[in-house]
């Protein structure tokens, strides 16, 4: 560490003329490293002269000599995106001035022998604030830290800060910089717990084109007030923060991440409809374990789930924490016709005021969202949320945070925006031009620059170690480098019981790997994307058979595309899209191709015989122009049917089965679909009230749609949530004309017979999934041992029907809507029955599925999973 510098006094205005400003509409150039600058300049004339402006009264600059050859290959490699830029290096005499430039208005300009401007530009920093300081800050210890005598330290990394002084309960405390690192800190005294903080950062702020002084809160707060005003010096290993047996809480056994079961779920709609919840809406509704809710929960966790993964519970931007700030639909929802526009309008009219929001809308990354609490204003939410852990492992469930630090809801001087106020032009992924990227929805981060990425995996720990988290889920994980994620779970790895309280080796990984936006294909790093993450043991979410088991994808302009638990071929609809039947029979057979891999976990290198009768791997069988195998290991691939993302299962089955379909037959083939993601190798993930028919009223888009169309209806009394009214206009109106008539078809209300046989189907193929070593394979020369498609690819191929070996296991998935005789010639003569599961379970219709030992053919009723054990 370098030795700490005396605060320096603010500098004088910038000496930039208002030319130069109008000037500069972008920042087209990259200082990669302190020697280094990227430029797409075209070719200068004779006597031109580039130089580096950083403002000041002098009009101070750094003098550039171009590079002959441009970027050497190192950079090259480093920099992929930049490779045809132009380079241009710091003159060896300007160099010792490059951490004070650093901190200025940059303009890179180029001027003839006169001195006339011809040429100039904006300039890019992460590259050199991270050959400066990165190293070095890269192990400082930032927000509040407590030493062994209680006493805190509060730190902040602002390299480009002028000045920096921290706002302490109303006062104002001088802080130090360290030249070294670029970070700011003041140790404090015993009575600054507790008390409420900011940092007032004097810093040039490239957004605004002008030096500001920013009230912002701590981008590593343990702690906030309510609706995140001021950050709180706040020490979490304090003993009034830890409920009843914190520290030694016994977790459920940890599984796998390969036979992990996991149930999706939104704190708020999992208890805020639910009359026998306490605390409705709250961290607290896990722990009432008399509730609907937790009792169904046990019922899952008992047949074989084993982790509930939460959607977001960090510092939410988006909902006002406070219960009386939080508007309410001004209307009788419930007094509307189901096919109304009138419920989504008026849940519209307070959408942005009210108490929900899925979360993906990150504020503060380390610190509980308050509004789930009973008390936001400090570090209550805190204890809630250690509360809450504890009530979901008593229960028998480890718990996976989702996660998301692609992106901020907000950059520049927006008052959300907590990194870009600290750090302009840092912490987020620029264009070319130098504008903010947007391709995740919002102000995407930058993992890849080296705070940013520290950022990431000190707040991950902080979760696992202080919040005993059991796993993590990363949003848009590809828009991270592999890399990043692979330090992530190193930085897991070296957390100990003995050391930290938790098993940081047991912790899960797993994220959406997917390829697009600034940095698809590789452009800027290696990608944490589905391919790249082969070999890692950190999953992916596998859409491939995901789309072939509902059919199309989740952007199709027509919702009722069929798939293989969607009735294409075997009972199709009356949709055009869909082709002729011939086309139709041949989409079929490709999907059950699609699933057969997913069958194995995605795996790219499994051999089998696909629906044409020829031997290919998992890599070669084509998903969209893409391999539908892609993993190393059955690990790797999350097995799903739906998520929170687009339309529910059920709803997806109401635009894509038959409309005369019966509320009995949907619930079959809901079993069916989610059977495909329970009997995969690898984990497998549902979204909360599936296995319950749950819809959203056919809301593909239900991040801002409030309780009305979310909250989870545990009593199946108050039905499912289908006909609540036509789905928000904002992100449903071109699907209206396919929902209007189906909102009020009776066809489409299911009963508590339809609800309760579906949900105890679904424990069935969990308990057989949980209880059988066959679909827990470790590795894929295992799966490609013990797993087979029998009658892929021959004569005795059945449209709608797929039949798979699992070790002694046989596994018949007939979505068709008649019985289905399967022959599997090299079983005949061998015993195989109904698994013991199922032929003393719940379903009356699987019980009717029997085996002839004679010819080795297995006969299963229509839209049914049938699952044989050998004898």
């Amino acid at each position: 560490m370098g030795s700490a510098s005396a605060v320096r006094p603010p500098e004088a205005p910038d000496a930039t003329t208002q030319a130069e400003a109008n000037a500069q509409p972008e920042a087209a150039a990259q200082w990669i490293d302190r020697h280094t600058l990227a430029w797409k300049a075209d070719d200068a004339p004779a006597g031109t002269r580039t130089r580096l402006d950083y403002g000041g009264p002098d009009g101070d600059h750094l003098r550039l000599t171009p590079v002959r050859g441009g970027l050497t290959d190192e950079q090259r490699a480093k920099y992929p995106h930049l490779k045809e830029y132009a380079a241009f290096t710091v003159d060896p005499r300007d160099r010792a001035r490059v951490p004070e430039a650093v901190r200025g208005r940059l303009v890179v300009t180029q001027r003839a022998a006169d001195g006339t401007v011809r040429k100039s530009t904006g300039v890019q920093i992460p590259g050199v604030l991270d050959d400066l300081y990165g190293a070095r800050a890269a192990k400082a210890a930032l927000g509040p830290v407590f030493g062994a005598d209680g006493r805190p330290t509060l730190s902040v990394w602002a390299p480009t800060a002028r000045h920096v002084e921290l706002e302490l309960d109303g006062e104002t405390v001088q802080m130090r910089r360290d030249d070294a690192t670029g970070v700011w800190s003041v140790r404090g005294e015993h009575g600054w717990r507790g008390k409420p903080y900011r940092f007032r950062v004097q810093v040039w702020a490239p957004s605004v084109r002008k030096v500001v002084t920013n009230e912002v809160t701590d981008p590593y707060s343990t702690a906030l007030t309510a609706d995140s005003r001021r950050s709180l010096v706040v020490d979490l290993s304090d003993r009034r923060l830890a409920p009843r047996g914190w520290d030694g809480l016994r977790k459920p056994a940890a599984t796998p991440l390969g036979d992990a079961r996991i149930q999706e779920l939104h704190v708020r709609d999992f208890s805020v409809a639910d009359k026998t919840a306490r605390q409705p809406g709250r961290y607290g509704a896990f722990t009432d374990g008399g509730s609907d809710g937790m009792r169904k929960l046990r019922e899952l966790a008992r047949a074989g789930t084993s982790y509930v993964h939460l959607l977001p519970t960090y510092d939410i931007a988006s909902i006002p924490e406070r219960t009386r700030d939080q508007a309410r639909p001004g209307c009788d929802l419930g007094a509307l016709p189901a096919d109304s526009a009138e419920q989504q309008k008026c849940v519209g009219e307070v959408r942005d005021k009210d108490a929900y929001n899925w979360g993906y809308d990150p504020l503060h990354y380390t610190v509980p969202e308050g509004s789930y609490a009973t008390d936001p204003d400090g570090p209550q939410r805190t204890l809630e949320y250690r509360e809450m852990v504890r009530g979901l492992n008593e229960s028998g469930l480890r718990v996976v945070q989702d996660v998301v630090y692609n992106h901020t809801v907000a950059a520049g001087q927006d008052p959300r925006s907590v990194l870009d106020r600290i750090v302009p032009g840092y912490y987020h992924r620029l264009l070319a031009d130098g504008s903010v990227a947007t391709s995740t929805c919002c102000a995407n981060t930058a993992p890849e620059h080296t705070m940013m990425g520290k950022l990431v995996v000190d707040s991950v720990v902080t979760w696992a170690r202080e919040y005993k988290i059991d796993g993590f889920r990363f949003d848009l994980m590809g828009h991270h480098p592999k890399a990043n994620i692979e330090t992530v779970r190193a930085a897991l790895d070296r957390l100990t019981p003995e050391k930290d309280g938790v098993d940081g080796k047991r912790i899960v990984l797993y994220g959406e790997g997917w390829n697009f936006g600034e940095v698809a294909d590789d452009a800027r790093f290696e990608q944490a994307t589905q391919r790249n993450m082969a070999g890692t043991g950190v999953a992916t979410f596998s859409d491939r058979a995901r789309d072939a088991v509902r059919g199309g994808g989740p952007f199709d302009e027509d919702p009722r595309v069929q798939g293989f638990a969607t009735g294409l071929y075997t009972d199709p609809n009356s949709s055009p899209a869909n082709g002729s039947q011939e086309e139709q029979r041949k989409r079929l057979l490709h999907y059950q191709d699609l699933l057969a891999v997913g069958l194995t976990g995605s795996l790219a290198d499994y051999t089998f015989t696909d629906s044409g009768g020829k031997r290919v791997k998992g890599s070669e069988v084509d998903y969209n122009g893409a391999p539908a195998g892609y993993t190393a290991s059955p690990e790797e691939a999350v097995a799903y049917a739906d998520a929170h993302d687009n339309e529910t299962l059920y709803d997806a089955l109401a635009y894509k089965l038959p409309a005369d379909t019966t509320t009995a037959e949907r619930a079959r083939m809901q079993v069916i679909a989610l059977g495909t993601a329970v009997l995969s190798q690898g984990p497998a993930l549902s979204q909360a009230g599936s296995e319950r028919l749950r819809s959203k009223s056919l809301d593909r888009n239900s991040f801002d749609s409030g309780d009305w169309f979310n909250a989870l209806h545990w009593d199946c009394r108050a039905g499912n949530g289908f006909g609540r009214g036509l789905p928000p206009a904002w992100d449903n109106e071109d699907k209206w004309p396919y929902a209007k008539p189906l909102l009020t078809a009776p066809a489409l209300a299911p009963s508590c017979t339809d609800i309760d046989g579906t949900s105890a189907a679904y424990r069935d193929l969990l308990r057989i999934r949980a209880t059988e070593d066959a679909f827990s394979l470790d590795s894929a020369a295992e799966v490609q041992r013990e797993v087979s498609f029998p009658v892929s690819g021959g004569t005795e191929q059945t449209p709608g029907v797929v039949v798979m070996r699992a070790g002694d296991l046989t596994v018949v998935f007939n979505a068709t809507p008649e019985e289905q005789k399967q022959p599997v010639r090299a079983l005949a003569g061998q015993d195989h029955a109904l698994h013991p599961v199922q032929a003393g379970g719940a379903d009356e219709t699987v019980k009717s599925a029997s085996y002839d030992a004679r010819t080795g053919t297995f006969t299963v009723p229509g839209r049914t999973v049938a699952v044989f054990t050998g004898r």
